[in-house]
């Protein structure tokens, strides 16, 4: 993982540099932070030393989710990783296999089915409330292998959520602004009944943190508590906030639509030297 994590920022900043350097179409230095910073916090939540916590902790299992579904993603969507990670690629290797691969028409009916609101909105909604179930959340614990998987859950239904929100490949998207902050308060919906639950049942949900070793003076049921309202918190604050810039942007632009080419297009473009 840590092997993946370094190659992934090694080329988008490859990527970042060139395009930096050959086109006035550069990416901001914000916007390269932001995708390292979202692989530093994968790191955390997956390869860490604190990645086990969640064995002792719901919280910590918790944050673990809230990185891996609802702050990483958007960092590194809004790093536009589409457009520069082919950059880094040889020319050749872009023009010859990259491009053709993401022109075939199974991979471009799938990137449209996959990028859908309504796949996006159930592929993470799935992944939260399965992984809360407390045999799957015991079998995760208890298993490498399933801890592994339910960390690549959290993190493909964050990026699948975060995929019609951000938008990376504009002019795929098809959905009005509008139906996106309708589609962010549906998303808070499941999240605020589970939250809910976790904060005012008064019966320990998840009975294995009660022979796990405590490291902090709180009671089980007391992380439990704790683990929902941080879920609660944080959901609806990132959520409001997005809503929030979608429906500016919206109000901005009014009702003007741009047709923009592909990410992937314009790296091409780039690597060949067909844009200033």
């Amino acid at each position: 993982m840590i092997l993946v994590l370094v190659f992934l920022a090694l080329g988008y900043m490859g990527g970042w540099l060139h395009v930096r350097a050959s086109s006035a179409q550069a990416v901001g230095a914000w916007r390269a932070a932001g995708f390292l910073l979202g692989l530093v916090l994968i790191w955390i939540a997956v390869a860490s030393p604190f990645a086990s916590g969640d064995a002792h902790s719901l919280t910590v299992h918790m944050v673990h989710h809230l990185v891996l579904m609802s702050v990483a993603p958007p960092l590194i969507w809004l790093a536009h990783p589409a457009r520069l990670l082919p950059s880094a690629l040889p020319a050749r290797l872009t023009q010859s296999v990259v491009l053709p691969i993401a022109r075939w028409p199974p991979i471009q009916r799938l990137g449209r089915l996959l990028g859908h609101p309504f796949v996006c909105w159930v592929a993470a909604t799935t992944a939260l409330v399965a992984w809360h179930v407390p045999a799957l959340l015991t079998l995760s614990v208890h298993s490498n292998a399933w801890h592994a998987i339910e960390h690549a859950s959290f993190l493909a239904g964050g990026l699948l959520f975060w995929w019609p929100v951000v938008q990376p490949w504009p002019s795929s998207s098809t959905e009005r602004p509008w139906s996106i902050v309708l589609y962010l308060f549906l998303a808070t919906l499941p999240c605020d009944v589970l939250s809910g639950f976790l904060v005012f049942s008064e019966r320990i949900v998840y009975p294995m943190y009660l022979s796990a070793p405590r490291h902090v003076n709180v009671s089980v049921l007391d992380d439990q508590q704790r683990a929902g309202a941080l879920m609660w918190t944080v959901v609806t604050i990132i959520y409001v906030v997005a809503g929030v810039i979608v429906a500016t942007r919206s109000l901005s632009r009014g009702s003007l639509r741009v047709k923009e080419r592909s990410p992937l297009q314009v790296a091409c473009d780039l690597r060949t030297g067909l844009v200033p």
